[in-house]
């Protein structure tokens, strides 16, 4: 059976060499603009349509995190720090907070990280908390609608959820003080307990300088038709295996290890920028989470996206069409991934791939310092713009009190 596999797999591959030769010649740097409203969000300027008041917290809340451990500059959790940095010489920011649309509390809460680079789990809860009473003593605004006009940049894992196991994030569940505030967070997956309703999804944070530097021409052939780099086993939390990415990766790796049409390993290349340049589509599957910075880097460098995530909510998805521009394989389909990738007609991959080359979509995905048109940053303003004017329910009644400051998991309670 598996010699079979390997005869058919042979075939396709030579059949799609005709395909690749074919693409080479079609390669061009030719755009296509995403039609209808889609596009209209997208390009959306949010400058005059909000305006945004920033706490001045102690620096222990953000700076001197950050200066104890730089590395949170460049992990893919950093858009909390960069969304600090541009609200503060941001057009939307206003120093008269009676006269504002959003309140925002710059908390670094994923900044504190292990020697392997994770949040640690038990502090972020606490930071959070001990931010929310900071500030619903020093000022009115946060009493006056316990956080309904407030937002969080949550870029954990699993969001407010703050931990990055899911058994654990579940266990836990969103911080009970912002059940009421708008999320700005990387996680989505609907039906999840650390996914509540009005959270703005944005990408994960992938150092823009970083990419732009291994930039090669824009003319270099795809000759790579899936590529991937990364775990396929997490032995380490994992030793039985089937639970990490839901057997997702494992799956990719037994069926499509020994497949010409697949360069898929768990080594990572000083090329692994120029090698995602050179590919036609590359592989997005779920790990821990459902999301990954291969989205952004996919995008960015106009390799299609292969997203292998059941019931994943991708970044600013009512402004970024994901179904014109990625494929969407079901995690029990990942053996015939094959199949499926050869299958999709070359004029539906061209276009794919004129939608990718428009600026605009890949601005979207990035956070650049300084900020630039249709950027991340941009979004996430355009995505809070779209939510006002504040429905009725958002301020609360004289003495009328809806979150339990004492819910939660006891070791969350503790003083930060």
């Amino acid at each position: 059976m598996r010699n079979r596999r390997w005869v058919i797999s042979v075939l396709l591959y030579f059949a799609f060499c005709s395909t690749i030769e074919a693409f080479k010649f079609h390669k061009t740097q030719q755009t296509e603009r995403i039609s209808g409203s889609a596009g209209d969000v997208l390009e959306d300027d949010p400058f005059g349509r909000l305006k945004v008041f920033v706490y001045e917290l102690p620096s222990k809340y953000n700076k001197k995190i950050l200066q104890k451990d730089p590395r949170c500059l460049n992990h893919m959790f950093a858009a909390e720090i960069f969304m600090h940095r541009f609200l503060m010489s941001s057009p939307v920011r206003t120093l008269n907070p009676e006269e504002a649309d959003w309140f925002y509390t710059p908390v670094y809460t994923t900044c504190d990280l292990t020697p392997n680079g994770l949040p640690l789990p038990f502090k972020s809860p606490r930071i959070m908390r001990s931010a929310i009473q900071l500030i619903s003593s020093n000022w009115p605004y946060w009493n006056r609608t316990e956080g309904a006009d407030h937002f969080f940049i949550v870029p954990h894992d699993f969001g407010a959820c703050f931990h990055y196991l899911e058994e654990k994030a579940i266990e836990r569940g969103i911080l009970r003080l912002l059940q009421r505030a708008t999320l700005v967070q990387t996680f989505g997956q609907r039906y999840h307990v650390c996914l509540k309703g009005g959270s703005i999804i944005i990408p994960p944070y992938a150092p823009p300088q970083k990419m732009q530097s291994h930039l090669i021409p824009p003319t270099t052939p795809r000759s790579i038709f899936v590529y991937f780099r990364g775990l396929f086993y997490d032995v380490g939390n994992d030793p039985e295996g089937g639970y990490y990415a839901r057997g997702a990766r494992a799956s990719v790796w037994e069926n499509f290890k020994d497949n010409p049409l697949f360069d898929i390993s768990t080594e990572h290349p000083t090329t692994y920028y120029e090698d995602m340049q050179r590919a036609i589509f590359c592989l997005c599957p779920l790990g821990w989470a459902p999301w990954s910075p291969r989205l952004v880097e996919a995008v960015v460098f106009g390799c299609i996206p292969v997203i292998i995530a059941d019931d994943i909510v991708l970044p600013f998805a009512d402004a970024i069409p994901w179904e014109d521009i990625g494929v969407f394989v079901a995690e029990k389909d990942v053996p015939k991934l094959d199949t499926i990738l050869t299958s999709i007609p070359i004029e539906e991959i061209l276009r794919k791939q004129r939608l990718l080359a428009n600026p605009s979509m890949k601005q979207a995905m990035l956070f650049p310092q300084p900020s630039q048109p249709w950027d991340a940053f941009h979004q996430i303003l355009n995505g809070l713009a779209r939510k006002l004017p504040h429905g009725n329910g958002v301020f609360l009644r004289a003495g009328e009190k809806i979150l339990n400051w004492t819910a939660g998991p006891v070791g969350d309670l503790k003083p930060w």
